[in-house]
């Protein structure tokens, strides 16, 4: 099933607004793609591990981004957390 296609989806893609957001503590799981950067990977794992977030890893960044619903790669996505309520706990600021 894609990330897109899920009951009320609250993603985001992208390495930056992925970081941003774990680093906010709004985030519930991480989506990593294997064929990026090193040195990105190894960012985006730390900051998975740091703050106790569940992880999955995916093929490559044109599949991750095909699950995201996007018709480019991406390097990263993540699952944000809900608010009670509806809405989500990202604030992009």
């Amino acid at each position: 099933m894609k990330l897109a296609e899920q009951d009320d989806p609250a993603i985001i893609v992208g390495t930056k607004q992925t970081l941003k957001a774990i680093n906010n503590n709004q985030v519930i799981k991480v989506f990593v793609a294997n064929d990026i950067d090193q040195q990105i990977k190894k960012e985006l794992l730390d900051a998975v591990k740091k703050h106790e977030i569940l992880l999955e890893m995916v093929d490559s960044k044109l599949k991750l981004g095909r699950e995201c619903g996007i018709d480019v790669s991406a390097a990263s996505a993540a699952l944000l957390k809900k608010l009670e309520g509806g809405g989500t706990a990202y604030a992009d600021n």
